[in-house]
């Protein structure tokens, strides 16, 4: 059977009118005519509003469905407006309506045209017992205000999201249709239309960057997905041309009612804070080099400076010196200069000092985190326990081990106090020295703070150092 539908919906005796996405009657039929007292070549061509004037709650109410159907793609329904309609007299006489908007999609996925039906519910009011037509108004009425009221809830969260200095966006289906995406997102990919397409529609660059199985997943495994710093290749909108960003967003999975199933989007744009991080780095990266040419400079005028003492051994524990100071130096570069693991600082001393040999020694103790200045100066201590181990020490003999320590307590006013212990074992007696060069001053200077203390005991069995302050 081949039908015309435009005839069927010429001969139909409910109204219908067909608007295009500016809405501009393109067509109308009979029953329409005549619902609305109106005739063709008067309202053909003609903007719905111009043909047919309003103002105030009826304006705003038929305006609002045709601004949801544009922007969402999607029918719209009002279930009692009042309207006015030019009668005979050339004046107006308002009626009763209940209209439903249905869109009519292109291959592009807008909105081309939209398809008005209405029912006049006047004379239904006005017919029939009172009690009847009082029941069928309360009931539209009551329709009605709950449908404003929902209206206005999902208006007053639209325009949150709009606002929102975060991208946001909200696809359905197994296709990822995007049914909203705020202002923060449409700059992000350059203006594009998205509401009513796919997300292959929409941004088809993404694809083959495993953007669109990131999606399948979160709804195969009904779990969320958090990108990190993620690089994408987007279409500004510039020339065309891909630029690389970098987000930090969510997949999350959402279920509604009508078995709706989708996933919010939301995240930020990081590529600033990224590119920054990199300046940074290459400036740490080039102050770290500048800094070790300097050492070397200070370590070639110490050499100079020391010819004049033949045989003298400070030449070689000032050189060391520096050598721990560069240790330490580089492990904060590779920290950029933010913190430092304690134990880190231990074993890259040790490590310079004593060898790879961790068999003599043991490392015990939380997991702490030191300030810049905190850490080199630990370093600068280890390294000058570990030179001494070396030469008179634990570190001089085969059977000679070193035990170290440390553990976080509260300070006795306000604040965390740092314990660190060196313990020596099985090797020679130790005598306490007479006199104290630079190396033990370093040491009893602990972490080098005011409330930093050092013990230092000369035991039989080898040599013991306790370190506190806070930290």
């Amino acid at each position: 059977m081949n039908l015309v539908f435009e005839s069927v919906l010429a001969r139909s005796p409910n109204p219908y009118v067909i608007l295009d996405a500016s809405l501009v009657i393109q067509w109308a039929n009979a029953a329409y005519l005549s619902a609305t007292e109106s005739r063709w070549d008067e309202i053909k061509q003609r903007g719905i509003f111009e043909a047919f004037p309003s103002e105030g709650e009826s304006y705003r109410q038929l305006k609002s469905s045709f601004d949801r159907v544009l922007e969402t793609g999607e029918a719209d329904e009002i279930a009692r407006i009042p309207y006015n309609i030019p009668n005979a007299q050339g004046g107006f006489d308002t009626h009763i309506w209940s209209a439903t908007h249905t869109p009519f999609l292109d291959e592009n996925g807008d909105v081309e045209y939209i398809l008005q039906h209405t029912v006049r519910i006047t004379g239904l009011e006005q017919s029939g017992s009172e009690r009847d037509a009082a029941s069928v108004a309360r009931r539209a009425e009551a329709v009605e205000e709950r449908y404003r009221g929902a209206s206005k809830e999902l208006d007053r969260f639209r325009s949150l999201l709009e606002q929102a200095p975060g991208f946001v966006a909200v696809l359905s289906g197994r296709d990822h249709r995007f049914v909203m995406a705020n202002a923060a997102y449409r700059q992000l990919v350059g203006q594009r239309k998205l509401v009513g397409r796919t997300v292959p529609e929409a941004l088809p660059e993404v694809v083959d960057q495993g953007f669109i199985q990131l999606l399948d997943d979160v709804l195969d495994k009904n779990e969320p997905y958090f990108g990190k710093k993620e690089r994408i290749l987007l279409n500004s909108g510039k020339d065309g041309e891909l630029e690389a960003r970098f987000l930090e967003f969510i997949y999350q999975p959402i279920h509604g009612g009508d078995d709706f199933e989708g996933i919010l989007v939301q995240g930020h744009d990081v590529t600033e804070e990224v590119a920054f991080e990199e300046h940074q780095r290459i400036l740490i990266n080039e102050l770290n080099h500048r800094v070790k040419n300097t050492l070397a400079v200070v370590q070639g005028l110490a050499k100079q400076s020391f010819r004049s003492e033949p045989g003298s051994t400070g030449i070689d524990a000032f050189s060391n010196r520096l050598a721990a100071l560069a240790s330490a130096h580089n492990l904060l570069t590779e920290r950029s200069w933010e913190a430092a693991d304690l134990e880190s600082i231990v074993t890259g001393s040790l490590a310079a000092t004593a060898g790879s040999d961790s068999s003599r020694y043991s490392l015990t103790g939380p997991k702490v985190v030191l300030a810049p200045q905190t850490a080199v100066t630990l370093s600068m201590v280890v390294h000058e326990l570990c030179t001494n181990a070396l030469k008179y020490g634990a570190l001089s003999e085969p059977a000679g081990f070193v035990e170290i320590t440390w553990r976080m307590q509260p300070a006795e006013t306000e604040g965390t106090l740092l314990i660190f212990e060196w313990s020596e074992h099985d090797g020679p007696v130790v005598v306490e020295p007479q006199t104290g060069g630079f190396g033990s001053r370093l040491v009893k200077r602990g972490l080098g703070s005011p409330d930093s203390r050092t013990t230092l005991e000369y035991r039989a069995s080898g040599l013991y150092c306790r370190i506190e302050g806070k930290v």
